[in-house]
Formats: structure tokens, sequence, C-alpha cells
């Protein structure tokens, strides 16, 4: 069941769990994802960002969309991380359902300006728009892009966006890197912000940069109101570790021989996530 991430956000606002957001850059990582969601019966946002949509093509987005439309469950296809208008028009062409643009780096008044523009293009096609305020940080040259240092959200500019803009989901940086964290660094949500900002506005709240954070710490941001949490290091990492693995033996070259367990590692992780942001089952409320 395909959907926009406004409707599918909605059940999610008012039933206290969060989608997740699996980014997918492969046929094998769409595969995994799918299976993982439709056996724990989620919904199941499938984000692409632009990088990796040049790199799979766009005619990958017309299987995710078909994938969708078949399934049992509620499915978002959505850009992550767009940067200009012109990755959202690439993007609602070909078929996303949901769009981010992402002018965190600009001041209030230009992302306001930019994300206002975006929302008069993509509403009238039934395309919904997450719109981002502070910066994500960053782990690494692997990890998406993102701030040097974190700039927290300021739950003063909050209200004034998301009326200004009528953006339908909002991405707050509340401490979160993409990536995974190096050793030496450990991450910690301010869940108190996040507590300033769910009183300030009654729409979907999006946690980026989620994975390698603490558990305890993704589970407190669920129940303060948090309804999507972007997902894409830990998935391939579980992935490209068991790759490594099953490559050890020279003789196997089918992808069939290959990537079945791959896949299945990469599940777990997506299972596991899925419980963590209490979406199991959820694809009954639809």
């Amino acid at each position: 069941m395909l959907m926009n991430m406004k409707d599918l956000l909605a059940v999610a606002h008012a039933n206290d769990f969060a989608v997740p957001a699996f980014n997918i850059s492969s046929n094998m990582l769409l595969t995994g994802v799918m299976e993982a969601s439709e056996e724990m019966q989620s919904p199941v946002i499938l984000a692409i960002h632009p990088d990796e949509l040049h790199f799979v093509h766009t005619s990958f987005v017309k299987m995710a969309v078909d994938e969708a439309i078949k399934a049992s469950i509620p499915v978002c296809i959505h850009l992550d991380h767009g940067a200009s208008l012109a990755h959202v028009m690439e993007a609602i062409q070909c078929g996303f359902t949901s769009v981010m643009i992402d002018a965190s780096s600009r001041p209030l008044e230009e992302n306001i300006a930019i994300c206002k523009q975006v929302v008069e293009l993509a509403h009238p096609v039934n395309v919904s728009v997450e719109g981002e305020l502070g910066t994500i940080g960053t782990t690494g040259p692997e990890a998406e892009a993102g701030a040097d240092e974190i700039i927290y959200t300021n739950p003063d500019d909050v209200v004034i966006f998301v009326e200004a803009t009528g953006v339908d989901t909002l991405a707050v940086a509340i401490g979160t890197s993409h990536g995974i964290y190096p050793k030496d660094r450990k991450p910690e949500l301010k869940l108190e912000l996040l507590k300033e900002i769910r009183s300030r506005v009654d729409i979907p709240l999006v946690l980026h940069g989620g994975s390698a954070n603490p558990d305890s710490e993704i589970a407190a941001a669920v129940r303060l109101g948090v309804n999507k949490i972007n997902i894409s290091s830990d998935i391939k990492d579980a992935f490209y570790q068991k790759c490594r693995q099953v490559l050890a033996n020279p003789v196997i070259r089918e992808p069939n021989s290959i990537y079945p367990p791959c896949i299945e590692a990469m599940k777990e992780v997506a299972r596991f996530k899925i419980e963590l942001f209490n979406a199991a089952g959820k694809a009954a409320l639809y």
C-alpha cells in the first residue's frame, strides 16, 4: 500500500510510535527492508538520498513503487536530504510520495522561503514535505553529509517555521549525527529539548542520524513524540560486514549464493529497530 508521508505519519502520531525510514541504495537492501517490514507488519519508509538515487538511477524507484503497491503494509517512498529544487522535482517526477528539502544550513528566513516553495510544488500532486531546523552532525566520510558541529533546534523557531512553511513533518536536531560513531565519541540526545519542541507544535517530528544511538534514548525519543527515525548506517554495516565474511570463500560468485545471508544479517537489525520504535504490528492500524 503506497502512501505519502503525511498520511503515514498521522497514524504514528496518533498512536505513539515511530515509523522506520531505512535508506535503500540497492535491490538487496530494498528486499531486506521490505521482507523485514512485512514479517513484522510494520509500516515503513523507503528513503533514498540524492547520492543514492544518482547511483541506482530513477528506474530503481519504479521497482520500489511496485514493491510498495503490492505490499500488505503501508509504504512511503521518500527523498532524503534533497538539497535543491532540482532534486525535489526529479523525485516527484519519478514517483516519490514524499520529499525532504534540507535548507537547514541557511538563515531561518531563507529556510522558510525554500521550504514554502517546495510545499507549493509538492502538495498539489499529493507529495508530502519534510523540512529541517538545526543541523545534524557527521561521523566521517562514509556517512551522509552533516555539520562538523551540531546546531541544536531552537524551539522558538519551530512555531514560526511550521506555520510559515506548511511542512508536513519536521526534522529536529537534538544531538544525533549521521553514520556510526567512533569509539571515542558518545552520542547523547537532549531529551529535554525534544520535550520543549513537542510542546510547541503538533506535527510529526523526525530524528535523523538514528544509527548507533543508545537504545534507551531512542525509545525515550519515541515516547516523547518522534514519529519517524532514519536508519542507514546500521543496516548497511550489517549487510556489508556479512558480505566480507561470505566473500572470504574464493569459489562463491553467484549473487543468489552471496547475498541471502547478507540480507538476513541486515534484516535482523531492521527487525530490532522496528521493535525499538514500537512499530511492530502497527500496519493493522491503517
